[in-house]
């Protein structure tokens, strides 16, 4: 009976022990499962400080859902609206660095739609989170947009926000780089600051989506800064804001962008590039003065940048005088939708001699703004998995708000596609869609909700598409997008366009119909005028396809242009 008993007691010991081994196995596997769909994780270090300053946010600020037992709750709080539409005091120096508590939680937008509100990830703030309170759904004043922009200088009573009194060289400029595991994203950071005139202006944000410890980070130098100080990302380190991503958490531009516009601080100008371009000698000085040609305070510069081979001397000179103009577009299948897509654009020596020249079209691989465009046509937080379709949201939405968009006169910088010398190393450079499986038709919901706000699919049920935070990412109340659809010959409901937009836009026709009408105060081209309101375009060749030297008719291809961060 005793060794019974003892037998007994034995089993029940080495059982207990058995399950107390299998529970703690069970933990740690639990603990080790991947980060971006862990849900009781959470670091107590948020950010990291190295190579001049690098914000790990992402990598290091995933945390767990929050307690509360409502998880609609915590959605809703995360997405109240609390601002009141006052402008921030504009600063200069500036960086998110410097913004411990400037920070929200956001549930990652791809896991979310996949119906997994478990990933949170700690985004800087908006500089500006409500744009309605900028905009108000009409023209903007010039006395409002003045009050955005900051000059590296101050006046007599500390105020940075000088507006139009501020020097043309003390204006500031805030970079936005979107970049996917991108080796040349550090050459293209050094390219902004060592070919700058007056590089102690310029403040670039990187959105820096990497494996860690495989990929080389934007902001690391080639050499350790003590070893070498005048590397251009030691020398302006503190001019450079990176906020890093795990690349599991990559799910499109649209995203990597909105991360990008978070990071912008009041800056005089705003530009968006790709994470592959070589700039010219002196740019900074080139596109604003060009900019300011066009005298339109609503005037955004924006192409197809041109192939970065042959195109730069050896002291930064651009060695041509065409650039591309962005008027070849049309209905392309996709996500169970059909969309616009730009095309080929035609590249020449520009029609019109002194200014920019307008185009209807925006284009993601390059643009140039006054700063208050980040402000009131921010990306669209709730568009996972979308690349195709960008252009045409925030062109239309940006439309809609009372922006005109310019090709450059002059290009000032050049970007590396996967062609000629540059082929074998770009082709090796992986696609944020390595992930598709993981966001596998999360991408078919946030087109519906694209084509939606912009009133392109009014086939769909308006119910079938997500409304959060619509007025937010939504439309101006300046012009409407069935104004742009009939102005340029887009039928929405057909899906087809007037053929050869190109023959209004670049031979300069567009550009001499439209400039006239200009308002007086400089904000923006006044399409409510009876000359621009009545008119529709019409393929003036009916259909017809010809090519006339190259005028006409432009090969449909596959772009590289927005493949900076993809």
């Amino acid at each position: 009976m005793t060794l019974s008993k003892n037998n007994n007691r034995i089993g029940l010991f080495l059982i207990a022990a058995i399950l107390a081994l299998y529970s703690i196995a069970l933990c740690a596997s639990i603990w080790h499962l991947p980060s971006p769909i862990h849900r009781r994780r959470r670091w107590v270090e948020r950010m990291k400080m190295r190579f001049g300053g690098r914000i790990n946010l992402s990598t290091t600020g995933i945390e767990d859902v929050a307690d509360a037992e409502d998880t609609d709750d915590y959605d809703d709080a995360l997405q109240e609206d609390t601002i009141s539409g006052d402008i921030p005091e504009a600063k200069w120096p500036i960086s998110i660095r410097d913004e411990d508590g400037n920070f929200d939680d956001v549930l990652h937008p791809g896991h979310k739609a996949k119906g997994n509100p478990d990933v949170i990830m700690s985004v800087p703030k908006f500089w500006i989170d409500n744009p309605v309170s900028i905009h108000q759904n009409k023209l903007m004043s010039r006395e409002l947009a003045m009050k955005i922009g900051s000059c590296a200088t101050s006046d007599a009573n500390g105020n940075h926000a000088r507006g139009d009194s501020c020097p043309v060289s003390e204006r500031t400029i805030y970079v936005a780089i979107a970049s996917y595991r991108d080796y040349q994203c550090r050459d293209t950071v050094t390219s902004i600051f060592e070919r700058a005139k007056f590089p102690e202006r310029v403040r670039v944000g990187v959105v820096d989506q990497i494996v860690d410890g495989e990929d080389g980070p934007c902001d690391a130098p080639y050499r350790p800064c003590k070893d070498d100080p005048e590397q251009m990302l030691c020398k302006y380190k503190s001019q450079i804001d990176v906020y890093q991503v795990d690349a599991p958490l990559a799910i499109g531009p649209v995203f990597a962008r909105h991360l990008g516009h978070r990071m912008y601080r009041g800056e005089y100008y705003y530009m968006q590039s790709d994470a592959h371009v070589t700039f010219t000698r002196d740019w900074d000085v080139d596109i604003i003065s060009q900019q300011e040609a066009t005298k339109n305070e609503m005037a955004v510069l924006s192409t197809y940048l041109s192939d970065v081979e042959g195109t730069i001397s050896k002291t930064g000179k651009s060695l041509i005088n065409t650039r591309p103009i962005m008027c070849n577009t049309d209905y392309e299948s996709g996500e169970n939708n059909r969309y616009l897509r730009h095309g080929s654009q035609p590249e020449a020596v520009p029609t019109i001699r002194g200014t920019p020249q307008l185009e209807p079209y925006w284009a993601a691989g390059y643009s140039f703004s006054r700063g208050h465009f980040v402000v009131n046509v921010p990306y669209d937080f709730y568009q996972p998995m979308i690349f195709q379709g960008e252009e045409m949201s925030i062109g239309i939405r940006g439309f809609t708000i009372g922006y005109d968009f310019y090709a450059p006169e002059r290009s000032v910088c050049f970007h590396h596609y996967a062609e000629g010398k540059n082929k074998k190393a770009r082709n090796k450079v992986p696609h944020y869609w390595e992930h598709t499986n993981v966001y596998a038709g999360t991408g078919i919901k946030a087109m519906y909700r694209l084509l939606g706000i912009v009133h392109m699919n009014p086939e769909i049920d308006r119910n079938e598409w997500d409304h959060t935070e619509e007025s937010k990412y939504g439309l101006g109340g300046v012009r409407t997008p069935e104004q742009f659809y009939s102005t340029f010959g887009i039928d929405v409901v057909h899906k087809r366009t007037e053929k050869h937009l190109c023959r209004f836009v670049e031979t300069g026709m567009m550009h001499r119909n439209f400039s006239p009408f200009l308002r007086k105060d400089g904000m923006g081209i006044d399409y409510g005028a009876a000359a621009i309101d009545s008119y529709k375009f019409k393929d003036p060749l009916n259909g017809e396809k010809i090519s006339e030297d190259g005028d006409d008719e432009y090969e449909e291809e596959e772009d590289d242009d927005e493949e900076e961060e993809e």
